[in-house]
């Protein structure tokens, strides 16, 4: 009887070392694996297109929501400086996903630099967002009225690129506008002061340049004149999408739920930016977002999130050539992987 009792006892002690030690193993998975704790994640670092804006808190949702560490990635998202800086880091490799402005894209791989090793992969935006942003009183409601006036923007922006087609669509004379460098962060403080007359902004920057002036904002969207272009697209390097076609599909797939999750709730979306950046207006977040949601979603039917369509990009790409910002030559597919595109 008593070595009966004795068997027991260890088996039972035997099993309960054997479900622990299994535990451990799990516990362990969930934070270093993805898809069943079999695979290990790789980390990525992702840029945000411009500073850390409620336009940019998508990646956010899609990092909080474990869409990415479902797909296999450990994702840390830094702050962008615009498109022609972001493609400087994909390019040197310092970072492996960011959004930029599909001109600035074009404009970079078609003019005189003739930038290369990015590629697209995907659509953030339908239209761009490009635009010209000022303050009531300030003394612009209509294109013409940019001549003579100073205007605030990073170097290498879509906005400040793209201007002399737009000037030259808008039929203003764009040597008598005046550009000033700025950053991501300051941006709207130097418009609030008054120190430059408008600042080169997406659309979606109206509620937080109204909340931080206080006053009416004034647009002038680059859409009203060029309505073929793009928005945003999700860039990754050539050498990286050449390789890990798979990995670049996965990635991109997480990243636009997150954003499909953050146009369908706005506050949601704007109470996660906040979570992981504290300085963050989660009302202003959520106020971009959803000025942003039309940008995002086709107004063409059947056209999916995230689509890219060459023919689109080619009449993108001869306005830019018209208008003398590229050289002859330059075709989609030197700047777009389709076979990546989602629902390609």
């Amino acid at each position: 009887m008593h070595r009966r009792t004795f068997t027991r006892m260890f088996v039972a002690a035997a099993l309960a070392t054997t479900l622990a030690a299994a535990a451990g193993c799990s516990d362990d998975g969930d934070d270093t694996s993805a898809s069943g704790g079999t695979q290990t994640l790789e980390k990525i670092t992702y840029l945000t297109s411009f500073g850390t804006f409620g336009r940019d808190s998508y990646a956010y949702v899609a990092k909080e929501k474990g869409y990415f560490r479902d797909a296999g990635f450990d994702v840390e998202i830094k702050p962008g400086g615009g498109s022609g800086e972001g493609i400087k880091q994909i390019v040197a490799g310092t970072a492996q996903f960011t959004p930029i402005d599909l001109t600035g894209g074009l404009l970079a791989a078609g003019g005189p630099a003739k930038a290369s090793g990015f590629t697209a992969v995907g659509a953030v935006q339908q239209r761009t967002m490009a635009a010209i942003m000022s303050l009531d009183g300030y003394g612009i409601t209509a294109p013409k009225d940019l001549e003579g006036k100073t205007l605030a923007d990073t170097p290498g922006s879509v906005v400040r690129n793209l201007f002399p087609t737009y000037a030259k669509l808008a039929n203003v004379d764009a040597t008598k506008v005046k550009f000033v460098n700025g950053n991501p962060q300051t941006l709207f403080g130097t418009l609030a002061q008054h120190k430059v007359d408008g600042i080169g902004q997406f659309v979606v920057g109206k509620p937080t340049i109204e909340g931080i002036a206080k006053k009416p904002a004034v647009l002038l969207p680059y859409s009203d004149y060029l309505q073929d272009l793009y928005g945003n697209v999700l860039i990754t390097s050539s050498k990286y999408a050449k390789e890990n076609p798979e990995k670049v599909k996965k990635f991109t797939a997480a990243l636009l739920k997150g954003l499909e999750d953050a146009i369908t709730n706005p506050d949601e979306a704007g109470n996660l930016l906040k979570k992981n950046v504290p300085t963050a207006d989660p009302k202003s977040a959520a106020a971009e977002l959803t000025l942003m949601a039309p940008f995002v979603r086709s107004e063409a039917s059947g056209v999916p999130v995230g689509a890219l369509d060459s023919q689109r990009v080619a009449r993108s790409i001869a306005i830019l050539q018209g208008s003398g910002q590229i050289q002859a030559g330059l075709t989609p597919e030197q700047v777009i992987s389709f076979d990546l595109v989602p629902n390609a």
